[in-house]
């Protein structure tokens, strides 16, 4: 799939992501509408149970490959590039769908191609064949653009102690990707089996993607190499995440457009007013805003270029923009909107929590203005 010829400078789609867009919306319109994912979290609610979907996973990761979209071709994988996996988000944020694809397919997998090592090959070729699941142990909050030493440490008969807060995807993994501080040595990834930490999910704002606390108590660990590639998938995962917030936003524009030409006042279609029309266009001016912000991450990132300022770009608008159409699709709803039974708050709790992942815009900006180069204001 990467010897697909296109220009790092041009946003629009391939075919081939466009094939690959009509295979995996195909596949969540079947499995994975607002309303079946609305009934899927409200029974992991109850039972206890964690609200992923791995029957969906499963057929998302293995049947249509997406799981090793990123992963070489010599390893089993597609030997896609960002640009692949943007599209992959886009349509998972779409339909806030609950799979561990963030977590496994875009931030495990970078931080073992970065490991440059036999056992994190042998590793990648399990996650392309979706044979296992994985997670990196690294908060989902944690910023790009700033480099925290590891919290696990490596004790002298090789196994690992500490605690890590606000992992994504820990729940469902079979292996755990561990960044470990090694003592009078550079950072090194080990790989621990689920079994051997303790998971314990928190509470989370995103109903469709928990959280949990993962730590470890003299668990047994292999090591797969560097951690070299750590800082380098959490950027990934920043400027990917950007695509998610894109497919939020649609999907909360076009089902608020939708809904306003159907509902009626005083004899009239609401969306025939001309503040609901401006609200809109303001809106739609913010989203085609967001995909080029998007797009243009995805790019960088699939060439390998330097991608820090299309990143702290893409972040700094897209999780802002995702937030907006949420709070507008609820609003310009009325009273429907407002209900639990109608999934609009799903794609507004998913964005809220995007907003402050991998970053605040906060940081973004701030970042954008080192790697910019630009002065701060006079004191």
């Amino acid at each position: 799939m990467s010897e697909e010829a296109h220009s790092p400078m041009t946003l629009l789609y391939t075919e081939v992501e466009e094939e690959l867009r009509a295979a995996v919306r195909g596949l969540l319109t079947d499995r994975s509408a607002p309303s079946v994912v609305l009934a899927h979290v409200e029974s992991a609610a109850t039972t206890g149970a964690v609200p992923y979907d791995m029957e969906l996973w499963k057929a998302l990761g293995r049947d249509i490959g997406a799981a090793g979209l990123l992963i070489p071709e010599d390893l089993g994988g597609a030997g896609a590039s960002a640009r692949e996996a943007a599209v992959v988000l886009e349509e998972l944020g779409r339909s806030v769908a609950p799979v561990p694809y963030l977590s496994s397919a875009v931030l495990a997998t970078r931080a073992l191609l970065g490991a440059r090592d036999e056992a994190a090959r042998e590793l990648l070729g399990r996650l392309a064949s979706g044979e296992a699941t994985a997670a990196l142990v690294v908060s989902f909050a944690a910023s790009p653009h700033t480099c925290a030493r590891p919290v696990v440490t490596l004790g002298a008969d090789g196994t690992l102690t500490g605690r890590v807060t606000g992992v994504i995807g820990a729940e469902v993994a079979d292996v755990l990707i561990v960044p470990v501080a090694v003592e009078g040595g550079d950072p090194a990834l080990y790989a621990v089996d689920a079994q051997a930490a303790r998971i314990k999910t928190v509470a989370s704002l995103d109903l469709t993607r928990p959280i949990a606390t993962v730590s470890f108590t003299g668990a047994q660990a292999r090591p797969v190499g560097s951690a070299a590639g750590v800082a380098d998938a959490l950027l990934l995962a920043a400027g990917l995440l950007a695509s998610e917030q894109l497919g939020v936003a649609e999907w909360c524009l076009s089902t608020t457009v939708a809904y306003v030409r159907e509902r009626k006042q005083f004899a009239r279609p609401v969306g025939s007013f001309q503040a609901i029309k401006h609200r809109l266009a303001d809106l739609w001016l913010e989203v085609v805003g967001a995909r080029a912000a998007a797009r243009n991450a995805a790019a960088l990132l699939g060439a390998g270029e330097d991608a820090g300022v299309a990143v702290a770009v893409a972040q700094a608008h897209c999780g802002t923009v995702a937030v907006h159409a949420a709070e507008e699709c609820i609003q310009l709803h009325g009273g429907i909107g407002m209900t639990w039974e109608h999934p609009a708050h799903l794609y507004l709790k998913r964005a809220k929590a995007d907003e402050i992942a991998l970053g605040t815009p906060g940081d973004h900006r701030d970042a954008l203005a080192t790697l910019a180069d630009l002065p701060g204001p006079v004191s």
